[in-house]
This record gives structure tokens, C-alpha cells and sequence, in this order.
């Protein structure tokens, strides 16, 4: 589902599953990892994400996942996180289209990404509130060095999802467009990154992420969310979330440990 082209030194990473609104399960994270170091090799001075069909990615594929044997520490913090660091440091710069929903994994891999241009369609927030678990791959970070603790919390509490416009203006991303321009603006904007100064580029791409990483705490921000995961998997709620995505119906949610 992980589609890798390379076009005049500028790198097309194409999630491609749109049946399952290209989520990732762990063989879709290892091909995207390897995606990633092939157009590294390939001495790229520009790269590009988006996702086929009608959503960027919905994060997680859990349609196979049982939860009462689920692996999160394996799934997010031996495969997801070390995917969006290598991400992140990528030796070029590096921007993201993203369209419908971006949630869960999906938003983490906008974080990872340099500049996130988002159609006015996008849909961007925490759905894990009919899943009895928690937001992850750095949506805490984000979200609170953005938006505040009272925004932050009326997303996770009330699953509302944002629109690309209202992402933008908070701050989240880059700029917003039409859903039918976003792919094609995005390209241009990584076509002009890809004849301009690399390293002047790059040196500056090392001191924003020093200030990132510094003000958002994100890496160790995202080893807690692996880590308030796990202990989530050990809850009914967490079971009973996962069973009634699968089944299609309202969780039954007990509320307790």
C-alpha cells in the first residue's frame, strides 16, 4: 500500500489503500519506513506525503486487531515512533497533503513532516473517545503547544474533529486550499524546496526542531502516550471500544478500571 516514486530529485510517498481509508497496520509502518530510507538513498532534495481516495490516513488499522492479546508498546513505540523520527530528521525538506481524515498514526505523520498543507475537507482531531483509548504519535504535544489545556481537552473529551480552515487558524499546519488543488500546490511548493538551497534549508530545518523538540517535548511526550496506552489495553473499556468499532455499533462503555 506504500508507493514510492522519485520525479526531477523530488520523492512522491503515496499512502495507497483507500478501502481502509489508508491506515496503517505493521507491515504498512515497515513499508513506509523503507519508503523513507530508499528516497533518502536516492539523494532526494525533496519529498512529498499524501494519501490515496478520500482521506490522508485514519491512523491505526485495527479492523484484525484483538485487543485482549494487542501489542501497542511493539505497534507504536517499536514500529510508529522510530518511523516519525526518521521521518522527521529526513535530509531534505518535506511536506504533506493532507486531505479528509488525519487522525491518530495519520496526524502523527503530519507532525513528522515539515510543512502540512491541508484541504478545506480535512478532518483533524482525537477520535479515541469511542475507543477507550488515548490520543497518540505526539497529539498531546501538539495540541497543548497549539491549542492550550481547555481546547486540548474539549477535543479528546468530545471527539469533535476540525475542519483543515480551523486547524490552519489555530495553528496546527500551514495553509489550507480547496480539497481539488491541494495535491498540486503541495508539488509545486516541493518542486521549488527542490531547486532552491539544501543546506541553507536543512541548517535551518536542525534549529526549528531543536526549538520543537525543546518546547514541545514531543519524543518523550509520544514514549508517554505509548506508555498510558499499554496500560489502557489492560481496561474493559479499551476492549469494549475496539469490539464495537469492529462490530459497528455504540461502545458500552463501564468507566472503569
Amino acid at each position: 500500500m506504500i508507493e514510492l516514486s522519485i520525479d526531477n530529485d523530488v520523492a512522491h510517498v503515496v499512502l495507497n489503500a483507500p478501502d481502509k481509508l489508508n491506515a496503517l497496520d505493521e507491515a504498512a509502518i515497515v513499508g513506509l519506513d523503507a519508503a523513507y530510507q530508499e528516497a533518502e538513498r536516492g539523494g532526494v532534495r525533496a519529498l512529498v506525503l499524501r494519501g490515496e481516495g478520500r482521506a490522508f490516513c485514519a491512523g491505526r488499522d485495527i479492523s484484525a486487531v484483538d485487543p485482549r492479546t494487542d501489542d501497542v508498546l511493539g505497534y507504536l513505540g517499536d514500529l510508529v515512533t522510530p518511523l516519525l523520527q526518521r521521518m522527521s530528521r529526513f535530509p531534505a525538506p518535506t511536506f504533506a497533503a493532507a486531505h479528509g481524515a488525519c487522525l491518530g498514526v495519520g496526524l502523527g505523520l503530519l507532525i513528522a513532516t515539515d510543512v502540512v498543507y491541508v484541504a478545506d475537507t480535512a478532518k483533524i482531531g482525537s477520535p479515541f473517545a469511542n475507543l477507550g483509548a488515548t490520543l497518540d504519535s505526539g497529539g498531546h504535544a501538539l495540541f497543548m503547544e497549539r491549542l492550550g489545556a481547555h481546547r486540548t481537552l474539549d477535543l479528546i473529551y468530545s471527539g469533535r474533529l476540525m475542519s483543515g480552515a480551523e486547524a490552519v487558524a489555530g495553528g496546527l499546519f500551514s495553509q489550507v486550499f480547496p480539497a481539488g488543488e491541494l495535491t498540486e500546490v503541495t508539488t509545486q511548493a516541493a518542486a521549488r524546496a527542490a531547486s532552491g538551497a539544501t543546506q541553507a534549508f536543512l541548517a535551518s530545518k536542525a534549529l526549528v526542531q531543536s526549538l520543537r523538540d525543546e518546547r514541545l517535548g514531543l519524543w518523550q511526550s509520544m514514549s508517554d502516550e505509548t506508555a498510558a496506552q499499554a496500560a489502557l489495553c489492560a481496561t474493559g473499556d479499551y476492549r469494549e471500544g475496539f469490539a464495537a468499532f469492529q462490530e459497528k455499533r455504540k461502545p458500552a462503555f463501564t468507566g472503569r478500571a
